[in-house]
């Protein structure tokens, strides 16, 4: 049986690194945390994993703005390595964070490269984003407050590689910067059109809703964005806060809870990874 790694990447200011590299140990993964200088040092160091997660946080203070800094080193020392892991058919994680770091060094939401090659004539037409650039951001919640609450969020593409279909689940938020953005409507239209959006925030009888059932105000109500081949998830509610359910806010009332709704997001990767390598 292949071992699975998995890499926890942190930076100055990660604070979520710990729990999520006991998820993903939950899961049956070996998990390892790195300082993201470690791997700029040695990037071949990547190869050995085969699940890369960029945990919540705040790194680097969240100078600039949230993930700004580390998306900045992705970009210019690990772009290339992070993109052959991906092509590699690996999966790629970023919590909150995380998710912010994704979208702004431009691996989230990610373009159809196939679909680009078919017309050279028009890249950006065909390419939601690039190696640094951006077609969706992450910015200030409506509310202009940090935002630390318990959301629901409904599935909403058929990439199911870390979801599970038809599982609305319940997990906690913790941010001031979480309102996904996209550049223009065409672009947001894009995103949902392709199935872009992984999750939306709901209300417990799962429909959309304004502030506090979408706590950032988000376009559309999207608190999770996946590129074009599933591999790639990035999500502002914390899963790796919710993995026992004594972490529930009401575990005293649930009944026959084996684990947290967090851990779906876990559990789904490990098992593509044994299915797959």
């Amino acid at each position: 049986m292949v071992e699975i790694k998995a890499i926890v990447l942190r930076a100055a200011g990660i604070n979520c690194d710990t729990e999520t590299e006991y998820a993903l140990e939950l899961a049956g993964a070996s998990a390892q945390r790195v300082h993201v200088n470690r791997l700029i040092e040695d990037k071949a160091a990547l190869e050995k994993y085969q699940i890369m997660v960029f945990p919540g946080g705040f790194s680097y203070g969240d100078d600039v703005a949230a993930g700004k800094i580390l998306a900045n080193q992705i970009i210019h020392h690990l772009y290339e390595p992070i993109q052959k892991f991906i092509e590699d058919g690996k999966l790629v994680l970023g919590i909150c964070n995380g998710f912010q770091v994704l979208v702004k060094a431009g691996i989230l939401p990610g373009g159809d490269k196939e679909r680009a090659a078919e017309n050279t004539e028009s890249t950006e037409k065909n390419q939601l984003s690039r190696i640094g650039s951006q077609s969706v951001t992450i910015t200030y919640n409506d509310s202009g407050k940090f935002e630390d609450r318990w959301v629901y969020l409904s599935p909403q593409t058929e990439k199911r590689i870390f979801i599970e279909s038809g599982r609305q689940i319940y997990l906690p938020v913790a941010h001031a910067e979480g309102k996904v953005v996209a550049k223009d409507t065409t672009t947001l239209e894009t995103l949902k059109s392709e199935g872009h959006v992984a999750f939306k925030y709901v209300d417990e009888s799962g429909k959309e809703g304004d502030y506090p059932v979408n706590p950032n105000g988000s376009a559309d109500s999207i608190a999770g964005l996946t590129d074009t081949t599933g591999r790639v998830l990035g999500l502002m509610p914390h899963p790796e806060r919710f993995v026992r359910p004594t972490q529930h806010p009401r575990w005293s009332r649930l009944k026959n809870r084996q684990d947290g709704d967090g851990m779906t997001i876990f559990s789904n990767a490990v098992r593509f990874i044994k299915e797959n390598f």
